[in-house]
């Protein structure tokens, strides 16, 4: 532990340099951790949350692995050791291209958080998924409309399983948001929503080794 305290100011120093060009949004960084806390700098001040806990209008929602996941008007994000701050709110510069930074998870797999129709949930990128898919629990406790719903099959390695299909009004991921995304509503639970290639083949997407970046078009 007095290691990981000795490194907090070299943390600190680091993240508030990357603030420095940051003006016109909040910004947060995870700057470090001690046990279940976490030391985070926001608008280049300090401070220390426990899980539950809020200061400057940020909250730790909870510990995923190494990363924090947190609140921040009214928007959940997912913040690691070293990696760029999160910027909520604010204009970015003209010309500027909105990029989501993507770390591979446990398995190799890539979260993400993120919201359907400004509600917010946790992202799994799946590239062989048709549409961007989720459970009917989740779909109605997000409020979505299923009467209008169109009804089809897809296959599963279990057999083939009914859907309802429907066009969601926003889905966004980080700093990206698209309109209109067709999903696919399934009956069974599921612990993510799957972002699939109804929302995938709208971004321009790389992966470079356990990094993956979705760029708007």
């Amino acid at each position: 532990m007095a290691a990981r305290l000795q490194q907090f100011p070299r943390l600190v120093a680091g993240a508030l340099a990357l603030l420095a060009a940051g003006a016109g949004a909040q910004n947060i960084v995870l700057a470090g951790r001690m046990g279940g806390r976490g030391l985070f700098v926001i608008d280049g001040r300090t401070a220390t949350l426990a899980v539950g806990q809020s200061a400057l209008g940020v909250k730790l929602l909870r510990w995923s692995g190494d990363a924090a996941e947190v609140e921040s008007s009214g928007r959940e994000l997912q913040l690691r050791l070293g990696a760029a701050p999160a910027q909520i709110g604010g204009t970015p510069p003209p010309g500027a291209t909105r990029e989501v930074v993507i770390s591979a998870g446990p398995g190799g797999h890539f979260s993400a958080a993120g919201a359907i129709d400004g509600k917010p949930v946790q992202f799994l990128v799946d590239t062989g998924a048709t549409l961007v898919s989720l459970s009917q629990d989740l779909a109605q406790q997000l409020g979505i409309d299923l009467s209008q719903a169109r009804r089809g099959m897809t296959q599963t390695a279990n057999g083939a399983v009914p859907i309802r299909i429907v066009t969601l009004s926003s889905v966004r991921v980080g700093e990206l948001e698209l309109s209109n995304v067709g999903a696919a509503i399934v009956p069974q639970p599921m612990p993510m929503v799957l972002l699939g290639n109804s929302f995938l083949a709208r971004v321009q997407m790389r992966r470079d080794n356990d990094v993956m970046r979705l760029q708007q078009r």
